[in-house]
C-alpha cells in the first residue's frame, strides 16, 4: 500500500481548473527535489477520486529504469500510443521530460488531438525556452514550485506525525538550516538531513549546470557561485561583483560572471529581485538582489551554522510571497530602501519591511518606519519582525513574521 502523500494545496489550487483542459499543457517547474513528482502523484489521486478510470491515466517517469531506453521523441510517441487503449479523455503525466530531445513536437501533436490532457515536469527554466515557447505560445500554463514554505514545513510534519517544538523560533531555526526539500521531513537525524540536502545541491551543480553547459573553468564558476550564495539578500551588480573578485586577486571578466549567474538562475538555485525607483516609477538597471530557492543552500556552502537573521528572514518572505503568486521587487525611495514591493494578480500593491526586531531602540524603530513613511500612496504598508510586542505608526502595520507565515496568511 502506497504511503499517503501530503497535498500541497498552494499548487493544487493553481492547477485544478485545468485538469480536463486538453488544449492547454500543464508545465510544472522548480528546482530539483522540490516536490514536482509528488504533485503529479496527488493530481492522479484526485482524478481517480473524481471517477477517472485507471486505464485512462498514462504515467511516464523518464528517470525510472522502466523507461531508461526512451531517449528520442519517436520513442516517447510510441510509449504514449501503446498506453492509449481508450477513446475517452486520457491524462498523460511525463516526469523529467527534459531528458527527451525535441519533445516539444510530440507533446504538441498529442495536444492537438483533443483527448489528451498533458502534464509535464522539468527542473529548470530551459523547459520553457526555445521550441516549447515557440510552438506552444498561449497553449500552456506554468506552475512554478518551490521547496516547502515554513507553513508547509510545519503542516507536513504534523501530517506525518513528526514532533513539532512548542517554540516556533526553534522550528524556524531548524527550517533555515535543514531547508524545505520535502524528503528531509522523513529523516529524524540532523546529520542525515544535512547529508541528503548536500546530495541534492551537489546533483544540481554537477548534473544540471556543469555538465549541461560544459563549464571549462570550474574553479571560476565555483568562486562566482560561492560569492552570490554567501551574499544572498545583499544589493549587488555585475560591476560590484567583478570589483570584489578582482580585489581578491581573481581575474574574471564581467560577461563570464553574468553567464554564470544566469545559469544559477536558470537552474532555479537563485532568484533575481530587481530594484524599482519609487520616484521615477522605473526599474533600476544594474543593482539587484539575489535570493536562494532554499536557505539550506547557504548552509551547504558554509561550515558556520550561525544564522544571520537579516537575509534569512528576507529570503523566507521572498520565497513565501513568490509561492503565493505575488510579483516582487525591491523599492528605492531617494536614499532609503523598501525591502519588498509586492503586486498581486488584482494589481494591488503592498510595501514590506523585514527586520529581526524594531524594539531594541528608538533609532532602530525610526529606521524601519522611515522608508515606508516616505511612500505617499494609499496602499497597505507592513513591517514584519520576530517581535511579539507589536506597534502601529502612521497607518503602518507591524506584524510578527512567525505568526504570519505559520498561519499561511496573505497580504
Amino acid at each position: 500500500m502506497n504511503k499517503k502523500i501530503y497535498r500541497r494545496e498552494e499548487y493544487l489550487n493553481k492547477i485544478r481548473g485545468f485538469y480536463n483542459a486538453a488544449d492547454i499543457i500543464k508545465v510544472i517547474t522548480g528546482v530539483r527535489r522540490c516536490g514536482k513528482s509528488s504533485l503529479m502523484e496527488v493530481i492522479i489521486e484526485e482524478l481517480l477520486e473524481n471517477g477517472v478510470l485507471e486505464e485512462n491515466i498514462i504515467k511516464i517517469d523518464l528517470d525510472n529504469r522502466k523507461y531508461r531506453k526512451v531517449k528520442t521523441a519517436d520513442d516517447l510517441e510510441k510509449i504514449i500510443d501503446e498506453c492509449s487503449a481508450t477513446s475517452s479523455m486520457k491524462y498523460v503525466f511525463i516526469d523529467e521530460i527534459q531528458n527527451i530531445k525535441n519533445f516539444e513536437e510530440v507533446i504538441n501533436a498529442f495536444r492537438t488531438e483533443g483527448d489528451y490532457s498533458i502534464f509535464i515536469t522539468g527542473y529548470n527554466s530551459y523547459l520553457l525556452s526555445g521550441e516549447l515557447v515557440t510552438k506552444l505560445t498561449g497553449r500552456y500554463i506554468e506552475i512554478e514550485m518551490f521547496p516547502l514554505s515554513f507553513y508547509e514545513y510545519l503542516d507536513m510534519k504534523k501530517f506525518y506525525g513528526k514532533k513539532i517544538d512548542s517554540q516556533l523560533i526553534i522550528e524556524l531555526n531548524n527550517y533555515f538550516q535543514e531547508g524545505g526539500f520535502p524528503r528531509t521531513i522523513f529523516l529524524d537525524n540532523l546529520n542525515d538531513k544535512k547529508l541528503y540536502v548536500h546530495s541534492v545541491i551537489k546533483e544540481i551543480f554537477e548534473k544540471d549546470i556543469k555538465k549541461r553547459i560544459k563549464i571549462r573553468n570550474v574553479e571560476a564558476f565555483d568562486i562566482v557561485k560561492n560569492y552570490i550564495i554567501n551574499n544572498y539578500g545583499a544589493t549587488m551588480s555585475i560591476a560590484s561583483i567583478h570589483k570584489a573578485l578582482r580585489g581578491n586577486g581573481i581575474n574574471i571578466n564581467r560577461e563570464t560572471i553574468s553567464r554564470y549567474i544566469d545559469e544559477l538562475v536558470n537552474s532555479k538555485i537563485l532568484y533575481v529581485c530587481d530594484r524599482f525607483d519609487m520616484k521615477s516609477k522605473s526599474s533600476l538597471s544594474g543593482d539587484k538582489k539575489y535570493y536562494l530557492a532554499d536557505t539550506s543552500i547557504y548552509f551547504f556552502n558554509n561550515t558556520d551554522n550561525r544564522i544571520n537573521y537579516g537575509p534569512a528572514l528576507e529570503n523566507l518572505m521572498f520565497i513565501y510571497v513568490k509561492s503565493k503568486g505575488y510579483s516582487v521587487s525591491v523599492g528605492r525611495i531617494g536614499k532609503l530602501e523598501c525591502d519588498f514591493i509586492l503586486r498581486n494578480t488584482e494589481n494591488n500593491y503592498f510595501y514590506i519591511q523585514i527586520a529581526y526586531t524594531i524594539n531594541e531602540s528608538k533609532q532602530t524603530e525610526d529606521r524601519e518606519f522611515r522608508s515606508l513613511e516616505q511612500i505617499k500612496d494609499n496602499y497597505d504598508k507592513y513591517i514584519l519582525t520576530l517581535d511579539f510586542l507589536l506597534q502601529r505608526r502612521n497607518g503602518i502595520k507591524h506584524l510578527n513574521i512567525l505568526d504570519f507565515i505559520s498561519n499561511n496568511e496573505v497580504f
